[in-house]
Formats: C-alpha cells, structure tokens, sequence
C-alpha cells in the first residue's frame, strides 16, 4: 500500500502546490544562473591563462603615454590611466550636464510653442520636432562638426569680435580667471548661496501654503548666490588676474578654449534631446484639466501666467518620469562622441584598452560608470518625482 505525501491544509500533493512549485522554480532559476555565471568566469580565466594575459586593475597605475587634447583635468602622457579615465569622465559628465539644462530648457520652449495660438510659431515648432526626431543622431553630430569645422576660419584668420575672445574652426578662446585662493572661497561662498536658497525656497513654499501669497524664489535664488559669491571673492583678496587667450603657432595658448568637437557634441545632443522633451512637454500640459485654463482666464491672468502659474506646475507629475528617460538617453547618448573625435569616457578607454589589452577591465569599467550615473540621475528624478507629485496620490 502506498503512501502519498499531501499538503495537511488543503489535501493537494505538495507537488502540486502553486506556492511550492513557485518556490521551487525560484530555486532552480537562481541555481541555473549562477552556474552560468561560473562557466563564464571559470571559461574566461582558463582562456586568459592560455593566452598568458594578466587580471586586475593594476594596469591603472602605469604610465598612459598618450596625450588627451580635450581636458578640464591637468594632465600629461607620463600620468597614470587612472587618471586619463579620470579626465575622459569628466569630459562626458561636463556634455551631459550642460546639456541636460540646455536640452532642457529648448524643449520647454519648443513644447509650449507648439500649443500657441499664433500659426507661425506652433508649425515652426512643429516642423522642429518632427524633422530632427526623425534624423539619426549621429547623422546630425556629423553635420554639426562639419558646419563647425568648415564655415568658421582658421586660426590665422580667427573672428576677433571682443579683445580676448577668438573664434576659429579650432574652437572659441576665451579669457578665464586665473585659479587662485580668492576664487576657491568665492565658490565655496557660491555653495553656501545655493544652500542658503534651498531654505528660501522650502520657507517661501510653506508661507504659499499657509497664506497664498507667492515669492519670488528664481530671482532670490539668483540674488543669494551671485551676493555670497561677491562677498567670497571679495573676502579672498579680490583677485582678478585673467588668463588671456593668443596666438601660438596653430593654436591658442592661455585661457579657455571650446573645441569644435566639444560644441559640435554638445549641440547635437542638446537639439535631439530637445525635439522629444518637447512633446513630453506638450503632452504634460494637455493632461490638465482645460478647466483649469478657465478659471484662470476668468481671474484676469494672461496667457503667459496661465502657462507659468498654472499649467506648467501640475503638469510636472506628468511631465517628470517620462522626461527621466530623456536624460538617461542623452548621458547615453553621449557615447557616439567617439565618431567625431573627442575624449570622452569610452574613447579615452578605448585607447587604454588597445594599449593594455585589459579587454575585460575596461569593458567592465565603463558598463560600471555607466550604470552608476544612470542609477543615480534615476534616483534624483525619483525623488524630485516624489516632491512635484499630488498630494495624497500614489503615483
């Protein structure tokens, strides 16, 4: 006589139990994975012996060799490559940065432009959207290096619109202060003027709340951090020492210079990215209730307000989580900067991978740097989504 093993409580085989086979096929999918995680490793490290190729990350130390012409970090061939993927990563986190506001703030505009009243402006905008979002980016970083590159002249013949500045198709030179004390305490007096801010900000936000009285806040943002800059400067000695940009051989020695593939980069990404922020715009904005519109006519607000006051601020939960896969792409995108030359993160890693031979390290540091950045703007987005989201929602 046999005798079968059941679930006491409901009288089914615990074979047949829902939640026993869902544990079950947990356990063999996490057993599968890690034995393919082994025979990845176990394969790879036979296959590097073989070949008589050293592991690690020691090769980090070792002089890099080669120059880096793009570089906010002071850097020379005999540094190590720790610190030319130190520079190739600023490079990429400076494009990213700066155009993240830029595109930013050109697809606001180019999103509220297509809801004007006006025929010209909302088909202009439209025309803008439609034409670059169906054109490859990398085409248009393509176009924009040549544009640059081309019409502008060379250095002998560099544009000299202002004393100081130069523009040529080597890039725009520019006076810069010379880096001394006074300007460390001038920024840190400019970091003390955001946290200052920041408080403001909190403090108008509550007085709104409790009274309905609005403040303010940009143009005091603005105020707090241009003033505890000046006092900064002005407590460290009040340098102001530039470093001017000139003529030396075919370049330009002193101040700071722009390159064309710097600019050509950056204004790729910015127009791209802009195309789609536009639309995640315009769609933020009809999400809302067209009684809301109304009622602010009805009050005597101009259209300008209504947009300002009204729309634009409860569209932002609509607005903010698609708009954290636009600044995710656009880091990402910042990638292709190897097709049109310059330096950053993954090029400069290139280099050090073909020097080296480290495939493996220098892979896995850039899928690192990568995903943490991405993890992190996703995190600051999420947590910005939290504050602009409705009271009380779920979302």
């Amino acid at each position: 006589m046999s005798v079968r093993t059941t679930d006491r409580t409901s009288g089914v085989p615990w074979y047949n139990d829902e939640k026993t086979r869902g544990v079950l096929y947990q356990v063999a999918l996490l057993a599968l994975v890690l034995f393919a995680g082994w025979w990845l490793v176990t394969n790879t490290l036979v296959n590097l012996e073989r070949r008589q190729i050293s592991t690690g990350f020691s090769f980090l130390w070792r002089e890099a060799g080669f120059a880096i012409a793009e570089q906010r970090i002071h850097f020379e061939p005999t540094d190590s490559y720790a610190r030319a993927l130190a520079v190739g990563l600023f490079n990429t986190l400076e494009v990213s940065a700066i155009g993240i506001v830029l595109a930013t703030l050109l697809g606001t505009v180019v999103g509220v432009a297509r809801l004007s009243s006006n025929w010209l402006v909302a088909r202009f905008a439209t025309a803008y959207v439609e034409v670059v979002r169906n054109i490859p980016l990398l085409l248009q970083l393509f176009f924009w290096y040549a544009f640059i590159t081309q019409s502008l002249p060379s250095v002998r013949e560099a544009l000299h619109p202002v004393p100081g500045v130069y523009l040529s198709n080597r890039g725009l030179a520019v006076p810069v202060p010379e880096f001394n004390q006074g300007q460390a305490i001038a920024l840190i007096g400019a970091a003390i003027g955001v946290v200052v801010s920041i408080l403001v900000a909190r403090w108008a936000r509550r007085r709104q709340d409790a009274t309905g009285q609005p403040f303010p806040t940009i143009l005091a943002t603005l105020g707090l951090v241009v003033v505890f800059t000046l006092v900064g400067w002005l407590a460290g000695g009040a340098h102001s020492a530039l470093s001017i940009p000139h003529k030396e051989g075919f370049g330009f020695t002193g101040g700071a210079e722009l390159s064309p593939e710097f600019a050509a980069l950056l204004i790729g990404l910015t127009v791209y990215t802009a195309a789609f922020i536009a639309e995640i715009v315009r769609g933020g904005v009809l999400a809302v209730a067209y009684g809301q519109t109304e009622a602010a006519m009805a009050l005597g607000l101009r259209p300008a307000q209504v947009m300002r006051l009204i729309l634009l601020p409860q569209s932002l939960r609509v607005i903010v989580p698609p708009m954290t896969s636009q600044y995710l792409n656009l880091f990402k995108n910042s990638t292709l900067a190897i097709a049109i030359g310059f330096r950053d993160f993954v090029s400069v890693d290139d280099t050090v991978m073909n020097q080296t031979g480290q495939a493996i390290e220098c892979i896995a540091l850039i899928m690192a740097v990568y995903l943490t950045v991405s993890l992190l703007i996703s995190l600051f987005m999420n947590w910005y989504n939290t504050k602009v989201a409705l009271r009380g929602s779920t979302r």
